[in-house]
């Protein structure tokens, strides 16, 4: 019987991974290498205007290049709203190098490798757990989340429900 509880969870998607961190909710402090390496320390980022962290499945395939291109084609307007985007996979550095450049991606990529930060976040896969999770994060200045957008199929919405997000968090 216990074997068989065991294979439901897994199956239903049930782990040990912390609930999902919400709006109000304060960010984990983490370190992750970016696509060239370099070891970005998310508190370095804290009291300098608002961040959105998006966590996406993996490099390369149709929603996460859609996702990724669409916070590229606004990426002026986020810097504008000085907001900082960062994209969060499993994906090593140097395949997160090779999306950067294909897609010609102005923002930072940082991997993930172990899921760690993931977890933290809370962020749970779909289909049963073998997709990793698709949600981003609009944080403000503080590191306190103001917004989180949850939606394995629309990747490209992404983009926009952050847009609104840091346009709200600025008229506050």
């Amino acid at each position: 019987m216990r074997k068989l509880f065991i294979i439901l969870s897994i199956a239903l998607g049930f782990s040990a991974m912390a609930q999902q961190l919400g709006t109000g909710d304060r960010i984990p402090d983490f370190s992750l290498l970016d696509q060239d390496s370099n070891q970005v320390d998310i508190a370095d980022y804290l009291g300098k205007g608002p961040m959105v962290i998006y966590f996406y499945p993996k490099d390369d395939t149709p929603g996460c290049t859609r996702e990724a291109c669409s916070f590229r084609d606004s990426y002026e307007e986020f810097s504008d709203a000085g907001a900082t985007v960062f994209g969060i996979s499993s994906d090593s550095p140097s395949k997160h190098k090779r999306f950067v450049e294909r897609y010609r991606l102005p923002f930072t990529l940082l991997a993930d490798s172990d899921n760690e930060v993931r977890k933290a976040f809370g962020v749970k896969g779909d289909l049963f757990g073998l997709i990793p999770g698709r949600v981003t994060f609009v944080i403000d200045e503080e590191g306190i989340i103001q917004h989180v957008f949850d939606s394995q199929t629309r990747a490209e919405a992404h983009m926009q429900e952050s847009l609104d997000a840091i346009r709200r968090i600025q008229q506050d």
